[in-house]
């Protein structure tokens, strides 16, 4: 935390039960100036090495802790950086998190985390709190793919960067992953095994992400000189378990039912897995089954699930780095950054015998 000539609510101090500790009192206890004080905590370089030992000493003595805001009213901007993604619940945006802490972290700032749940309203609401609190920053995967919330939130100058998803205009960065390719190489990989029947099971067709998947599996099938009819698409409100669960349970009741089934993330291939376990479908055998971000939870399936591999960490990691190198005042360049996917084959889509 950066410190600043404000008073601040104290840690503890003897001098003061229950109130607060100023850098005043910080000032008269070691014998110096307001400013040697301020200068001790923000400009070490600018006080002789006793000087600032004594203060700082002072300073652990009292329990000062400096505060936040007001050092945001002297430089305009907090040390927190805001990171607002679609699910918290998803294991996909934990990783993403853990890479954007992992970089925030090395730059000594605070990490906000938000859950937009997919709506647009809450979207809203935490970008327009995000202005108020006047952050360093902004990651965001959006959940208005029009676009009008983010165009509200640029009028107040706060840098911000797209996360799993690709900036269409010049004016900032974005880092993402090619998912036309991930949803190639997962249909890919089931029509190689043999599958002519498939079903893709998307989340809401508004997002970006399930719309390029979509595209993928489509370019896939064409590719393998297949009718648009061989892949069927069912769509669900919600990119979870549960969703999956229901899904799954009505291709099942379907009278031509595919033989394999792509998922727009392992969430929904969970749920489905479960619910074929529950009819008794055999997985891969009588449906195989592809899911799309590998996350943990992936490998640890009953049926250890074949995914597109995301590299969520990277993600997060070198999107908060685009955002930290924005903030600091030098020169920068806006870039969009696109990772490859990577298809990993496990036992939920073994090769079909005969």
């Amino acid at each position: 935390m950066c410190g600043q000539e404000g008073g601040a609510m104290r840690a503890g101090s003897n001098n003061h039960p229950g109130g607060m500790v100023s850098i005043k009192d910080v000032a008269e206890r070691a014998g110096v100036s307001v400013a040697t004080v301020s200068n001790s905590i923000n400009r070490p370089d600018r006080v002789s090495a006793p000087t600032r030992d004594r203060v700082l000493s002072v300073i652990d003595e009292l329990g000062y802790v400096r505060s936040e805001s007001a050092r945001q009213l002297r430089t305009g901007h907090s040390r927190m950086v805001a990171l607002l993604v679609l699910d918290m619940a998803n294991p996909f945006f934990v990783d993403v998190a853990r890479g954007v802490e992992d970089a925030t972290r090395a730059q000594d700032l605070g990490l906000m985390m938000c859950n937009s749940g997919q709506d647009e309203d809450a979207e809203a609401l935490y970008l327009s709190l995000f202005a108020e609190q006047r952050v360093r920053g902004v990651l965001v995967t959006p959940s208005d793919v029009a676009g009008h919330n983010l165009d509200s939130f640029r009028r107040h100058g706060i840098p911000h960067v797209l996360v799993d998803r690709t900036l269409d205009v010049e004016d900032g960065c974005s880092v993402s992953v090619d998912d036309v390719t991930g949803g190639a190489l997962a249909v890919g990989h089931l029509i190689e095994t043999g599958h002519t029947r498939i079903a893709y099971i998307s989340g809401p067709s508004r997002l970006n992400q399930c719309r390029d998947r979509h595209a993928g599996a489509l370019n896939a099938v064409r590719e393998a000189g297949l009718d648009d009819s061989a892949l069927s698409v069912l769509e669900v409100p919600s990119l979870d378990v549960v969703s999956g669960r229901d899904a799954g349970s009505r291709l099942l009741g379907l009278r031509s039912r595919p033989t394999a089934v792509f998922c727009a993330n392992d969430l929904l291939a969970l749920g489905v897995l479960q619910a074929m376990f529950a009819a008794g479908v055999r997985v891969p055998e009588q449906m195989a089954l592809v899911g799309y971000d590998d996350i943990e939870f992936a490998a640890a399936a009953a049926v250890p699930l074949t995914s597109v591999r995301q590299p969520a960490f990277r993600i997060g990691r070198t999107a908060a780095e685009l955002l930290l190198d924005e903030t600091s005042g030098d020169f920068h360049t806006h870039q969009r950054v696109v990772f490859d996917p990577e298809l990993v084959v496990r036992r939920s889509t073994l090769a079909r015998q005969g």
